[in-house]
């Protein structure tokens, strides 16, 4: 078996499902209706047994490729020994709308749409789509319904599949092969389907041109309000682009990353299921979306945060499904060899019920973010928000299974308390700036305490720095975050010894960060550096005034990204290879995050996006 690397994969989606296609032509991964449907195409995760969808020209020569500007829509260009041509990848948008409170299923057609427009010369291509349901294990029954249209069914799973070339049966799937010459197109779909029907929607070229010609047009529409005019303006608005595409439109939820169970090392047992949204990722995508003007995808996260972890605040989770589900079983299929044989595949994530005190702090700090940028706090939102700073006061001194999810058990861990510092601080903030009403005297008392301890029993004379948890030796790349949160100016001794202990023994000769090292965290294997690490490093050389070291670590961060632009969650630079689920919302995030960070310090106060330094209680410009 030969697997593609990971940075060969470029990423469509419609805002409810998603696929990943190969520099190729081949689609080897694609889930539909929603990110978390047991997948149609899973080829990367069993190169024998997963489904796939390739149409290639013959006799390739030379393949480049690129997102068409502004868009979603993957433009890949072939040259062959006989002509040249372009294939153009990507899923029609619906026009739906993100509902503020229930989640709305879609109810439209959903489809992959392949066009092969022959620019030069003549082209001979072959097109096969081979369904495989619930991630390959059910083959399909494949049927013809006229020349140009399929039926494939399985268990409760269907799809249509339409060709403008008549089709074949193969394989249990469907074939076509011709040549197309200079100008001429060819169009291939495939589109889901009730398992107890087989009507197919009547698709003709002028139609797939005209989705084309919207799906673009959408896209354009929405980065157009990008509002970041600075020097990595395309990155940031791939980037943006990314996350607007790993958005479930129905609720507002962002999925961690379209993939499940891309390994964390190759061979290795790291492998997780991410096509769920965090609770985490609500500070993060709120803050890196509203700094550059995307305010309505923050006010839908936000309402999609309200709607799923409304209730008892003992009760919220780490995780939830993207309509707010709230059991994410974890189970493994065994039938699936894994990315390399990295083993075992999993689906569901038995982190879900983990306990981790850092989320409580997320949940406060993204509707301090989310006020700062111009949205309101009800009352109804702010009595659950009181109940769960009064958690954190009656919890915060208990040990947590931390921000990496470990399953070692549970600790002291640093990041969490300071979290738990943020909470309240948050809660005060609120107060003081609204009127909201609060027992600021016991929040603030209640503030300091975790302060003074985290500041005692968090910080390691012998190891100069802030360590993992309470009485650990091990230094943990999280506790970059203290001073961007606003817990500890970068410039106080303790943070800066901090950060030069993680220079020291947490990167590599590149610079790029590792979470921790030598510490057993129940996991098993090993991992790589992780991306969203080695732009915390960056921010906090930003913060220092070191702009000269954090531009050249920010930029060697983003050669971690593909010819496309997306990112990985992992990176391993002494083979140059992608690791973990891909592309990463996390990544992603922080790269917006410290592109924005290094323009608003190198302008300075004059900066347009200077008032961004003190959001979250933190400079980001640099003192003198």
């Amino acid at each position: 078996m030969t697997y593609k690397q990971i940075h060969e994969y470029g990423l469509i989606g419609d805002m409810h499902g998603s696929a990943l296609v190969a520099s190729d032509g081949s689609i080897d991964w694609c889930c539909i209706p929603r990110f978390d449907s047991p997948a149609l195409f899973s080829k990367i995760l069993d190169d024998h047994n997963g489904g796939f969808f390739k149409l290639t020209p013959s006799n390739i020569h030379s393949v480049t490729r690129r997102y068409r500007p502004d868009t979603n829509v993957l433009e890949t260009s072939f040259n062959t020994s006989s002509g040249s041509g372009i294939l153009y990848d990507f899923m029609p948008v619906h026009h739906h709308s993100v509902m503020p409170r229930a989640p709305r299923e879609v109810t439209e057609t959903q489809r992959v749409v392949r066009i092969l427009h022959c620019t030069q010369g003549r082209l001979d291509f072959e097109m096969e789509c081979c369904p495989k349901f619930d991630y390959g294990t059910i083959v399909p029954h494949a049927a013809l319904s006229t020349p140009h249209t399929g039926i494939a069914h399985g268990g409760s799973d269907a799809v249509s599949v339409f060709c403008s070339a008549p089709l074949t049966l193969v394989n249990d799937g469907f074939r076509a092969r011709g040549a197309i010459f200079e100008q001429e197109k060819l169009y291939a779909t495939v589109s889901n389907q009730s398992s107890f029907s087989h009507h197919t929607e009547p698709l003709t070229p002028e139609k797939l041109d005209q989705e084309l010609d919207d799906t673009t047009a959408f896209w354009e529409g929405w980065a157009a309000q990008c509002t970041f005019r600075g020097e990595h303006r395309d990155a940031v608005v791939r980037s943006a682009l990314t996350l607007k595409a790993l958005t479930y439109a129905p609720s507002g939820g962002l999925v961690a990353a379209p993939t499940t169970s891309l390994p964390e090392t190759i061979g290795g047992v790291r492998n997780w299921d991410y096509r769920y949204t965090w609770i985490r990722d609500a500070t993060f995508a709120l803050y890196a979306l509203s700094i550059i003007g995307f305010t309505g995808e923050a006010r839908a996260f936000k309402d999609w945060l309200e709607w799923s972890t409304s209730g008892r605040a003992r009760d919220l989770q780490v995780m939830y499904g993207l309509g707010g589900e709230r059991r994410l079983t974890e189970i493994e299929i065994p039938e699936l060899d894994g990315y390399e044989r990295s083993r075992p595949v999993r689906i569901g994530n038995g982190a879900y019920n983990q306990f981790q005190l850092d989320i409580y702090g997320e949940i406060m700090d993204s509707a301090h973010i989310f006020r700062k940028f111009g949205g309101s706090v009800d009352a109804e939102y702010w009595e659950y928000l009181r109940r769960v700073v009064n958690f954190v006061i009656d919890h915060w001194q208990e040990p947590d299974d931390g921000i990496w999810e470990t399953r070692g058990g549970r600790q002291h861990f640093v990041f969490s308390k300071v979290m738990c510092w943020v909470a309240m601080d948050r809660a005060i903030k609120a107060v003081d700036t609204m009127g909201l009403p609060g027992d600021v005297k016991v929040w603030r008392t209640v503030r300091d305490q975790i302060r003074d301890e985290v500041m005692d029993k968090g910080y390691s004379e012998s190891r100069q720095a802030f360590v993992q948890s309470y009485g650990s030796k091990n230094l943990d790349a999280a506790n970059l975050m203290l001073p961007l949160v606003g817990f500890i100016p970068v410039t106080d001794p303790k943070m800066r010894s901090t950060i030069r202990a993680i220079q020291s023994e947490l990167t590599n000769s590149n610079g790029f960060v590792y979470r921790y090292r030598d510490f057993d965290d129940g996991l098993g294997g090993s991992e790589g550096t992780f991306t969203i690490c080695t732009f915390w490093l960056a921010d906090n050389l930003i913060q220092i005034g070191e702009l000269k070291e954090a531009r050249h670590l920010f930029e060697t961060a983003m050669s971690c990204a593909n010819d496309l632009g997306l990112l990985s969650e992992e990176y391993d630079d002494a083979t140059n290879t992608m690791l973990g689920n891909f592309p990463q919302a996390f990544s992603h995030m922080a790269m917006i995050n410290t592109a924005v960070h290094l323009q608003v310090a190198e302008e300075g106060t004059e900066s347009p996006l200077a008032r961004l330094s003190l959001v979250r209680g933190a400079s980001i410009i640099p003192p003198k």
